[in-house]
């Protein structure tokens, strides 16, 4: 079985192919390397997969291998898939951030629907048994029931990256609908852990305390986030692979959210050090709350987050603190 992996060099994306080759599939690795942040870290992330496959060379056949092409380019993409003919397909390739898609939404409008659809056509044209892909849980916006349930209306999206990521879901169901293709649609809940993005705001909180630099604090502190260790989003993204629903949206969360100012003080606490803070307004785009209704997780895909925030985050920041060299 062989699984095709977009954005593969990614937080993500680079911990759920260490799990699929771990399990025995061939993967296919595609990423463009975007420089949203530091490219280092996803060299970083692939050099790390290709020392674990180079172990078993001799001994059997490599099964990983990387493609550096852009998901925009459908020719060359389309190229991939004449050669590896993959058997199922796991979309994480995206333009991520809340904030910088108000900046410049038609970038997140090209990658995050136009590159969807590159991916829906050519899973489709070569007859691709599953079709997982990254959702968000951005998409609930400003939900005022909790937790957030895969029945709620999602019609509200307050920012263009929320309502890319809702146009995905969208389109894909029109393709189980037209052609029959298995699609899993998967909302993440704010995922975090060792390679974490560097936009995010456990890495943002740990560098700039651990570096005696200001944080930034936007509203009174009291906002929570349902934070989702990266081992237990890779267990519900490879059941949802290896699965093949029809077709479903599914939250992956932790359904305990954090609030904000508790947030801060565990990184200062597991650090030793205390933090300056920068107070700002709340920013646009920005939600209250979010918090995972993981009840549909647990019956379709036997997921059932077992790392606490405290366990995770701790596990994070002894992977800043040994990564110092390559994050400076």
């Amino acid at each position: 079985m062989k699984i095709l992996v977009t954005g593969g060099a990614g937080f993500i994306g680079s911990h759920l192919i260490k799990r699929l080759l771990k399990l025995g599939y061939e993967v296919v690795g595609v990423d463009n390397f975007d420089p949203y942040y530091n490219p280092k870290l996803k060299e970083k992330n692939i050099t790390e997969i290709e020392k674990r496959d180079e172990k078993k060379k001799g001994k059997e056949e490599k099964k990983f291998c990387l493609y550096r092409e852009d998901i925009l380019n459908l020719a060359e993409t389309e190229q991939i898939f004449k050669k590896e003919k993959p058997d199922k397909i796991c979309h994480l390739a995206a333009k991520v951030g809340v904030r910088p898609s108000i900046a410049n939404p038609l970038i997140y409008e090209q990658v995050n629907i136009r590159g969807t659809i590159n991916l829906l056509e050519l899973a489709k044209k070569f007859a691709v048994m599953n079709f997982v892909f990254a959702s968000s849980s951005s998409v609930y916006g400003n939900n005022q029931k909790i937790p957030f349930s895969e029945d709620d209306k999602v019609d509200f999206p307050i920012s263009p990256y929320a309502a890319t990521k809702r146009a995905g879901e969208l389109i894909a169901y029109t393709y189980h609908h037209l052609y029959g293709l298995n699609c899993t649609g998967l909302r993440f809940f704010t995922v975090y852990g060792p390679s974490g993005r560097p936009d995010m705001a456990p890495f943002l909180f740990t560098d700039r305390i651990w570096k005696g630099k200001e944080i930034e604090k936007f509203g009174d502190g009291i906002s929570k986030r349902d934070y989702t260790f990266i081992d237990d989003i890779i267990c519900g993204i490879v059941a949802a692979i290896e699965k093949g629903l029809p077709f479903e949206i599914i939250n992956l969360g932790n359904n305990h959210p954090v609030e904000l100012n508790y947030f801060s003080s565990l990184i200062q606490n597991l650090l030793g050090k205390k933090a300056r803070i920068k107070e700002f307004p709340e920013q646009p785009g920005d939600v209250e709350i979010t918090c995972a209704d993981i009840s549909k997780a647990g019956k379709l895909l036997n997921f059932q987050p077992k790392i606490p925030f405290e366990e995770g985050m701790k596990k994070f920041i002894n992977w800043y603190l040994e990564n110092q060299r390559l994050l400076n």
